[in-house]
């Protein structure tokens, strides 16, 4: 039956429900059903070998920036070498798994350039995890300023959302399609160490050692037994393998990709252990009598599961807490009462909104205030809130140290009327 033939079909089959003055729902039913009719004899005509006509390129990608000839000019945006054009995504028209890949290669290229950053641009060094590691067993790492551990007043912790970003990372897309600046956490390091913090750096997200998968195919066990002769078995296996090999023949998409596993890290395996671990082993450890904690996205879930684990520990030594569209909730992490009442006093969420910057939003849970970062952009809310951030940090840090210096003056007091006493007696 042909295209024509049907369509002439449907047109006459709409005409007569006219001539016989069918009900309007009885023609409806009909052109509907022929309609199904046209559309699956259409899609039955389409050629897959056609669509599929265009190999897909392998995935084997440049190493380097230079390579890929990009590089982040004078204002950290990344450029085209020859063209100066911003990076394009679709380098392959209606490939869009290669382009992915192309992507993802680029990503892992920028997150060895942001580790660079972190060692020569802000002096940090790398520690690894755990720190009992032995040499064959995977690890992880994060950064420390030279004073991190030393600094006696003041320690500012970063804690960065889900995903691929690793440490020094907000978000792989802003560092790629916008800038440096809003994209890594390079700014509020450099902007801590100008106002006297220790800076640690956090990588929730290096939680395994990812190794490819053995090849080799199990050895059958010497007790087992088949009932096919050993001739048979090989011709069905060959026959299997045929029809394996033809298949990607045919569609010669997609490409085989090389099978991996993953090893995790002992004792870091998720984000909220990550966290819970370089606290034990770092934070708590560190002198400053002052901790400031910020974190991003699903880094605020990891904080709140922490102060469910170290709660006391934490009200001891964290003075202020600022958390970019957290991805906490008290009632699913079941929060204690005191948490969320030392949430409500020492935390703010800086959340994504049309409001202006900082603007009091309506709370959504009895834990921490909540105000607009100033964009409706996830990804931006740590950048546009950054200079709040910092406020936000030296208020509190200023009302300790009043606090701080009442409770000396009041002990001063206290000694010197002892003191008097003794001297009338």
């Amino acid at each position: 039956m042909s295209v024509l033939h049907l369509t002439k079909t449907f047109y006459g089959i709409s005409l007569l429900g006219y001539v016989k003055n069918l009900s309007l729902e009885l023609k409806t039913t009909l052109n509907v059903y022929i309609a199904c009719i046209v559309c699956e004899y259409l899609l039955s005509r389409i050629d897959l070998d056609e669509l599929m006509k265009k190999d897909e390129p392998p995935f084997t990608f440049p190493k380097t920036l230079e390579e890929f000839e990009y590089a982040f000019n004078e204002y950290g945006q990344l450029r085209h070498i020859k063209t100066g054009e911003p990076f394009v995504f679709n380098a392959r028209e209606d490939l869009h798994r290669w382009n992915q890949k192309r992507y993802e290669a680029l990503g892992e290229i920028i997150t060895q350039y942001v580790y660079e950053l972190l060692e020569k641009k802000c002096n940090m060094t790398k520690e690894t995890l755990p720190v009992d590691a032995t040499e064959d067993e995977p690890t992880g790492f994060i950064y420390l300023s030279p004073d991190a551990l030393s600094n006696p007043s003041k320690l500012l912790v970063l804690i960065q959302g889900s995903g691929v970003v690793r440490a020094g990372q907000w978000a792989r897309r802003l560092i790629i399609n916008q800038d440096l600046n809003s994209g890594t956490q390079i700014p509020f390091i450099e902007r801590a160490m100008q106002e006297g913090y220790g800076v640690m750096v956090l990588n929730p997200n290096e939680n395994y050692l990812e190794v490819e998968k053995s090849t080799k195919s199990p050895l059958p066990s010497p007790t087992e037994t088949s009932d096919e002769p050993a001739e048979k078995r090989e011709r069905k296996d060959d026959k299997e393998g045929k029809k394996k090999k033809e298949f990607y023949e045919k569609y010669r998409n997609p490409q085989r990709e090389t099978e991996t596993e993953r090893i995790p890290i002992r004792e870091n395996g998720s984000s909220e252990e990550h966290v819970l671990y370089v606290w034990d082993h770092f934070v708590s450890r560190a002198a400053a009598k002052n901790v400031f904690i910020m974190a991003h996205s699903y880094g605020g879930l990891s904080f709140v599961e922490l102060m469910n684990q170290r709660e006391s520990e934490v009200k001891n030594k964290v003075c202020a807490v600022a958390l970019t569209d957290s991805a906490h909730n008290i009632w699913l992490q079941e929060t204690t009462k005191s948490t969320q009442d030392w949430m409500q006093e020492h935390c703010r969420n800086w959340v994504s909104s049309p409001e202006p910057l900082d603007t009091t939003l309506e709370p959504m849970m009895p834990d921490c205030p909540r105000v607009s970062a100033g964009t409706e952009r996830h990804e931006l809310t740590s950048w546009m809130s950054f200079d709040s951030i910092f406020r936000f940090f030296s208020e509190f840090h200023a009302k300790e140290g009043e606090e701080a210096e009442e409770t000396s003056n009041s002990v001063t007091t206290r000694s010197g009327s002892h003191k008097n006493r003794h001297q009338d007696l």
